[in-house]
């Protein structure tokens, strides 16, 4: 997120998904000062002239991609820029955007068939999970009731590794811009969750301590490294790190941040395990950080 932040891209299809994304698109862009940019994508080659691009086809797909925006015009009014693009596939559609206009994130809506107040990204959130190079955010079905809330207090999924620290560097960033909270979290997981052998009680416990004790440390230290007049806390929790962090809500956090794999290309979007069974289960918006240069 730079010092003059690039547009906030919202993927829309008509969809209450979409509404979803433009509800949280709209949130993001109002917090952090960024211009929303509402994109419908439309197929611009002929499903059945694959060698060609059919002129009436994808005239036809830019009339309905134009309807489906005025649809979006009057759920976010005219402080929204609306843009119908052609394109191979939406997730390619909105990378384009996002990349030609320097996008600050982009946001899409989870798959319809998800549970009310949860994420689960349909195929365009799961491309563009697989190799965008801006943040992604994903909404949880039906945030669009909370329209007008405010984003406050920003969570970071935190653990002391490049990527961690990525995440923790975007999240800083937001919290600092829209002068809200920084939740910084990291997750202990239990011994039979980490090497799965058979161990005596007492022995997992003691592990627990040890490993309690070492994420501390290391979540002490990324705290003192955060600017002084940002109000930012740090806890460590013992469980299941998915299970802990997809029971985040909104009366936890407005939005959760948490980084890429720790392997694949850099400055790209790409689900490492974790990521990959949180972005499925969490009950707060998720933004997916791309891996950093160092």
């Amino acid at each position: 997120m730079s010092d003059a932040p690039g547009p906030v891209v919202i993927g829309f299809d008509g969809s209450d998904s979409g509404e979803d994304a433009i509800a949280l698109g709209l949130r993001l862009a109002r917090a952090i000062g960024a211009r929303p940019l509402v994109v419908g994508v439309y197929e611009d080659e002929a499903p059945i002239s694959p060698a060609r691009v059919d002129a009436e086809w994808v005239a036809y797909g830019r009339r309905h991609a134009e309807e489906v925006l005025e649809g979006a015009r009057r759920l976010a009014g005219e402080d929204a820029e609306y843009r119908a693009v052609g394109s191979s596939s939406p997730a390619h559609g909105l990378h384009d955007v996002a990349d030609g206009e320097g996008a600050s994130l982009i946001v899409v809506g989870s798959a319809r068939h998800g549970a009310r107040r949860r994420i689960l990204p349909g195929s365009t959130g799961e491309r563009l999970l697989q190799g965008a190079g801006h943040p992604v955010a994903v909404a949880p079905r039906a945030v669009r009731e909370r329209w007008e809330a405010p984003v406050e207090t920003v969570g970071c999924a935190f653990i002391d590794t490049g990527d961690g620290r990525e995440a923790l560097r975007w999240a800083t960033r937001l919290a600092t811009r829209i002068g809200g909270r920084l939740r910084v979290i990291t997750v202990a997981g239990r011994h039979a969750e980490v090497f799965a052998p058979v161990v005596r009680e007492e022995a997992e416990e003691t592990y627990i301590a040890e490993a309690r004790a070492r994420y501390q440390k290391a979540l002490d230290g990324a705290l003192a490294t955060l600017p002084a007049e940002l109000e930012a806390t740090g806890e460590v929790m013992t469980g299941d790190v998915v299970d802990c962090l997809a029971a985040l809500d909104d009366r936890d956090v407005d939005v959760l941040v948490t980084g890429s794999r720790g392997y694949g290309p850099v400055r790209r979007v790409l689900l490492g395990g974790v990521a990959a069974r949180l972005i499925r289960r969490a009950a707060a918006p998720v933004v997916i950080v791309p891996r950093g240069g160092g």
